[in-house]
């Protein structure tokens, strides 16, 4: 959501806390009509659309902060993997700030569930200095284990850092609130990430109150 999150009005942007905490994660949507429209230069050329045990589907990949406010959208068809569109949705974070300055594009901490344990992503927010909670799949540390000494250290892993991942399917949840979110009828990608940031907006105006 490079484009989306530009679009956020700043009034609202600038409410994010200083220590942002993304939370990242997708979601599957079934798309019950769709016919081919005409191409817009802007329109990927699979539109968004991928074939999966639902049928067509698209996926939505979503980060928000700490209080369930969506700070990036990417959308992709349904059977693409979420590992493999973690980097450009992270790259697609900007907040800009109450004064001068550089939108922020770097959160301090990011959670996540096990779709997002590959040793490429951490490798990624290491560089990046970005502290991350993000369990490990139980084939990664039975492989780690196997190689002895050879296999390094065990990621760190917070608990209760990690129930905060909560807040990521509470976005969700308030977004399928919305019935063209929750299933797709619009014929382009374009115009469905229109409406994904539209409901976007309103979850800004009213985010949860009970939110780190």
């Amino acid at each position: 959501m490079a484009r989306a999150a530009a679009r956020l009005p700043a009034p609202l942007v600038t409410l994010v806390r200083s220590r942002t905490v993304a939370k990242v994660d997708s979601m599957g949507l079934v798309v019950r009509r769709w016919k081919r429209g005409r191409h817009r230069p802007d329109e990927p050329d699979d539109h968004a659309l991928g074939r999966s045990r639902g049928g067509l589907t698209t996926k939505i990949h979503l980060a928000c902060d700490g209080k369930g406010r969506p700070l990036a959208i990417l959308l992709t068809p349904g059977q693409r993997h979420d590992s493999v569109c973690a980097r450009p949705l992270m790259e697609r974070i900007r907040v800009p700030r109450t004064g001068p300055g550089r939108p922020r594009c770097r959160p301090d901490r990011v959670i996540a569930d096990k779709a997002y344990s590959s040793r490429g992503f951490r490798a990624y927010l290491r560089k990046r200095g970005i502290a991350h909670t993000i369990p490990e799949k139980t084939d990664q540390r039975r492989h780690r284990l196997r190689r002895g000494c050879h296999g390094g250290r065990p990621p760190g892993f917070d608990r209760e850092t990690y129930r905060r991942r909560n807040m990521i399917e509470r976005c969700f949840n308030r977004l399928k609130g919305f019935r063209g979110i929750a299933t797709r009828y619009e014929e382009t990608a374009t115009s469905y990430e229109a409406a994904v940031i539209l409901a976007s907006f309103l979850l800004w105006a009213d985010p949860f109150e009970d939110g780190p």
